[in-house]
């Protein structure tokens, strides 16, 4: 398995190809620098923040940090776009819909996936094997 099979990632991948679009099409020019250029940063990272997490999956903490970085990004780019709309530079509402919604429901998917990490992910193997002998990793 791989990160690129998570629906998570999937979709914050999908949001920052949407969101990168937006920007280069929809704002007037002296946004697309401003504005535009933190909006794209902060959309692209909730993916980057999904991969790296998941690099470090073997350290439950770790991947928790990164996919909590994930979620942070999300709503950082939600405070972004409604700034974008409600300024007046994003005028396209269709655009700010369709985008709100991607990542409200992202939002509340990386909220899940929290969960269940948290409540399920094993890790370390002597965990699974023994589940007696718990090794405390500490976090880096």
């Amino acid at each position: 398995m791989s990160y690129r099979d998570l629906e998570i990632w999937k979709l914050a991948r999908e949001i920052a190809i949407g969101m990168h679009r937006m920007t280069l099409q929809n704002l007037p020019k002296f946004e697309t620098y401003e504005e535009g250029s933190q909006i794209r940063r902060s959309a692209k990272s909730i993916s980057a923040n999904i991969v790296e997490g998941y690099g470090r999956r073997r350290y439950k903490q770790e991947f928790i940090r990164f996919l909590v970085f994930a979620h942070s990004s999300c709503d950082e780019t939600i405070d972004h776009l409604e700034m974008l709309f409600e300024t007046g530079s994003l005028k396209n509402e269709v655009i700010y819909r369709d985008l709100s919604f991607q990542l409200d429901l992202l939002g509340r998917k990386l909220n899940v996936f929290i969960d269940s990490v948290e409540r399920s992910h094993r890790t370390d193997r002597s965990e699974i094997l023994d589940p007696e002998s718990r090794i405390a990793h500490p976090a880096s």
